[in-house]
């Protein structure tokens, strides 16, 4: 039996144990003296948050189905315990085997926004990793980060010794193999990145010479090792249907941010918002396959005990086969009780007659994103929705049976003027 790293002192004064024991519903254990390679997967914010991200379900799943690999979670202790651990001298550790992270043979983080950069930090602090790369050896794991924020990885290049980029299904196996090469052969860790930086994608921060502009903005980007590439390239996924995706993925045991089955339906967006991130980086679009996904829901329910579905997309009603996927789920499960939810709606593709059979079986609010409260501020961003798109399918919901609607907008767009602030207020006043 396991020996957790915390004691019952420690767990019993600090705020949610749960996030820091591990043993949750579907989580992995493999014995680690049967496995090559120690992955430990982070992300860098409270367990609530790191736990209802996709991305890291998809690539645990992904890993734990190697023999040779066994991938573990850990996350930002919250600063409560952060403050025990400093004074305990307790290390960071993974929740499934409670190991200490230095002792893993990578610690993988995803960057999926700038206000977690300090977290990364935390994380490498409470590990007693060496912040700095060029400071670690063997005895330290490759610290390996990806995520859309990798997209621009110089801000946190000293603190990495690779960053993936793009999706990760692509060349992981093979990163996996070249590091179980390099190490059967007693190689250094030099080496090791020298045969990574030879991965398409791989980006390794210490081969490259930037340069910059008094503005911060970059001068000149050189390669000064051999094997690193002058262009890294993105990694994307073309064939949906060749990628794995988690039938049975971990539960938690407190509540989180997203407490559901998250179904992912489509990457990548055909719409062109000039304010979306996502939008440009998960580019192109590409689309499940209507029946994998309907196998997929079955087993993923079952094997949750979840009572709601997500559909997850940039733009789910773009989804070619959203309104068979529906009826599907609606008639597979309206017996049971679940609650089928579609975030990302586009107002001008709203379906009356899918979400009227959707809000037959439980209602959830709808939710809706305008952006901007002015049709001048819509244009700036390239929303491509008009007040009479958005007042007519809010009209469409609310005639359909919903009695309540979630509007995103934001302020701070460019151009914006004090006209286009108070447009959002009268346009909800409108809806």
């Amino acid at each position: 039996m396991r020996k957790l790293a915390l004691n019952d002192e420690i767990l019993l004064k600090i705020e949610k144990p749960a996030r820091y024991i591990g043993g949750e519903v579907n989580s992995v254990m493999k014995d680690k003296e049967q496995v090559d390679i120690r992955f430990a997967m982070c992300f860098p914010d409270v367990y609530e948050i790191g736990m209802s991200h996709l991305g890291i379900q998809i690539l645990y799943d992904m890993f734990n189905r190697r023999d040779d690999v066994w991938c573990e979670r850990v996350y930002s202790p919250w600063t409560d315990l952060d403050k025990v651990m400093r004074e305990e001298k307790i290390p960071l550790f993974a929740l499934e085997s409670q190991d200490p992270v230095r002792e893993f043979d990578f610690l993988g983080i995803t960057i999926q926004y700038e206000m977690c950069y300090t977290n990364i930090l935390q994380v490498l602090d409470l590990s007693g990793i060496p912040l700095d790369a060029e400071e670690r050896t063997w005895e330290d794991p490759i610290v390996i980060g990806g995520g859309p924020c990798t997209y621009n990885p110089e801000p946190l290049a000293e603190f990495f010794d690779l960053f993936y980029i793009g999706e990760g299904e692509t060349v992981y196996d093979r990163l996996f193999d070249v590091y179980k090469e390099v190490r059967a052969r007693g190689g250094s860790r030099q080496e090791f990145l020298e045969a990574a930086a030879e991965i398409e994608g791989i980006y390794v921060p210490s081969f490259y010479e930037t340069t910059y502009h008094e503005d911060g903005t970059i001068r000149s980007f050189d390669p000064v090792n051999p094997h690193a590439k002058p262009v890294v390239h993105k990694q994307v996924v073309m064939e949906m249907q060749d990628t794995t995706y988690p039938e049975k993925p971990v539960v938690p045991f407190i509540k989180v941010t997203q407490d559901r089955v998250v179904m992912e339906i489509m990457r990548g967006c055909i719409r062109g918002c000039r304010f979306c991130q996502a939008g440009m980086l998960y580019r192109p679009t590409r689309e499940r396959d209507v029946e994998v996904l309907k196998d997929y829901a079955y087993k993923m329910l079952r094997n949750t005990g979840h009572e709601e579905i997500s559909l997850s997309s940039l733009s789910s009603s773009d989804y070619s086969e959203l309104k068979e996927l529906v009826m599907f789920l609606i008639e597979e499960f309206k017996d049971k009780g679940i609650n089928i939810s579609l975030p990302s709606l586009r107002i001008d593709a709203f379906s009356l007659d899918v979400m009227g059979k959707v809000q037959d079986i439980r209602k959830s609010s709808l939710t809706f994103a305008p952006e901007a409260g002015s049709q001048r501020m819509r244009n700036v961003i390239n929303k491509g929705l008009t007040e009479e798109m958005i007042l007519d399918g809010a009209g469409q919901a609310f005639e359909g049976g919903w009695n309540k609607v979630k509007l995103y907008f934001m302020l701070g767009l460019p151009t914006e003027t004090e006209e286009d602030m108070r447009a959002i207020p009268e346009l909800a006043d409108k809806i």
